[in-house]
């Protein structure tokens, strides 16, 4: 187990929802940044949605999912969390959160994130 603990994926029909969540283990997320990315067979890891570290909760969307994802953090919980609404098959792929420290406005960069999690397999289909 490494110090982000993803839930389980699973199988959607379009036009359906998941939340994915990010536990940490031994690290406070509130002190960092949170992002989602996912990757689907054959293409490159595509960042989903980002949220900045501290008191500034600002987020960010890729534009494929804008109006349908909702990230978001509980600190109580040391969890943040991926709502997934409208889902659609083009959604398919392994998602994956991502945090870097002390990031004040989050980027959907992979390059400025070092620790990841385990990913999860989210699969859109009917």
């Amino acid at each position: 187990q490494g110090p982000l603990v993803e839930s389980q994926g699973g199988l959607v029909q379009p036009g359906g929802s998941l939340r994915l969540s990010c536990a940490g283990s031994g690290l406070t997320l509130d002190d960092y940044a949170i992002a989602w990315f996912r990757q689907a067979p054959g293409k490159e890891r595509e960042g989903v949605s980002c949220i900045s570290s501290g008191d500034d909760d600002s987020t960010d969307y890729a534009d494929s999912v804008k109006g349908r994802f909702t990230i978001s953090r509980d600190n109580g919980k040391n969890t943040a969390y991926l709502q997934m609404n409208s889902l659609k098959p083009e959604d398919t792929a392994v998602y994956r959160c991502a945090v870097s420290y002390g990031l004040k406005s989050c980027v959907l960069s992979r390059r400025s994130y070092g620790t990841w999690g385990q990913g999860t397999q989210v699969t859109v289909s009917s």
